[in-house]
């Protein structure tokens, strides 16, 4: 009787309760002045075992608080670090999508701002992060960033490309960002290093992002995208802890 109710014990399904997460983000240039857009995120997902883990994201572009612009989805089904992606932005015309399936391939959907459409498939493999599985690429790896000071090697899906490049995602400071802990992303490859600036991260001693610093997928105009601060304001958390 006491190994059946042992069995029973470690057989039972993980403790888990439904979770929100809500937080507004304000871009505005690197070198400062007025903002360029603002980012409203909402993240459903469950607290198990007291572990926020995502499944749905919804984000509404906006500027002035009203005029929603471009919009992104976001399903972690199959992976919270290569989530399926859907990102709209009428302005351009412009479609990207991320289909994870099983996790094994990335498909990835390109419709660019001028008219064509691009189609690739790519291989997953564990250090795969596609769009905003680097937030969770962060808090997975967050004692392994912050108690032992390493760094993380990665690849990083670029959907205008159809394709992925290797990065480094690793401890840093930067007067820029006034967080409590700061992160920095940089590509492994000098090559590549010459022609992508790295991205810094801010977060908070919980692990909620508070700094993105870089290029977003937010286009200026037909050729480029807005180089930013993007700065986090946190309105709902969940009761449960974010890291481990």
């Amino acid at each position: 009787m006491k190994t059946l109710t042992l069995f029973s014990m470690l057989t039972l399904p993980a403790f888990a309760i439904a979770a929100d997460l809500r937080f507004v983000g304000t871009a505005k240039p690197i070198d400062g002045g007025e903002p360029i857009y603002q980012e409203e995120h909402t993240v459903s997902g469950t607290c198990t075992d007291d572990l926020f883990v995502p499944q749905e994201q919804s984000v509404d572009y906006t500027r002035d608080s009203s005029d929603t612009f471009a919009t992104k989805t976001l399903s972690y089904q199959e992976s919270v670090l290569r989530p399926t992606v859907t990102f709209r932005q009428p302005d351009f015309s412009e479609v990207i999508e991320l289909i994870n399936q099983d996790d094994e391939t990335l498909r990835v959907i390109w419709q660019s701002p001028s008219g064509a459409t691009e189609k690739s498939t790519l291989n997953i493999t564990p250090s795969l992060v596609a769009d905003a599985g680097f937030d969770n690429l962060v808090r997975k790896n967050w004692s392994k960033l912050l108690n032992e000071g390493e760094s993380v090697q990665f690849e990083m899906v670029a959907p205008t490309r159809g394709d992925y490049y290797g990065f480094v995602l690793e401890p840093h400071s930067d007067t820029r960002i006034d967080a409590a802990h700061t992160f920095r992303i940089r590509p492994s490859s000098m090559v590549i290093g010459w022609l992508v600036d790295p991205i810094l991260l801010g977060y908070n001693a919980q692990g909620l992002l508070t700094d993105y610093l870089g290029l977003t997928n937010i286009r200026k105009n037909q050729d480029t995208n807005y180089n930013a601060h993007i700065r986090y304001a946190i309105n709902t958390t969940p009761e449960c802890e974010l890291t481990r």
